[in-house]
């Protein structure tokens, strides 16, 4: 695991100056669709079914808002 330190922040803060910032929405979309490619290759069945990934989240947000399950 990779632990934050401030010679990682200072690195990163660098970065997305001097390159993030630079590149155009073109640019910025093609490193979307290669990583949205690459999770798919990885995994055939990403990204599924969105409402499983935020069930639990909502099943919190009901219990600490005091509404009941089916609301």
């Amino acid at each position: 695991m990779i632990r934050r330190t401030e010679s990682l922040e200072i690195l990163e803060r660098c970065y997305a100056r001097d390159v993030l910032a630079g590149r155009t929405f073109l640019e910025a979309l093609a490193v979307f669709e290669a990583l949205w490619h690459q999770a798919r290759l990885l995994n055939p069945d990403f990204p599924g079914d969105w409402r499983e990934d935020v069930a639990a989240d909502l099943e919190v947000a009901r219990a600490l808002n005091g509404l009941p399950a089916d609301a």
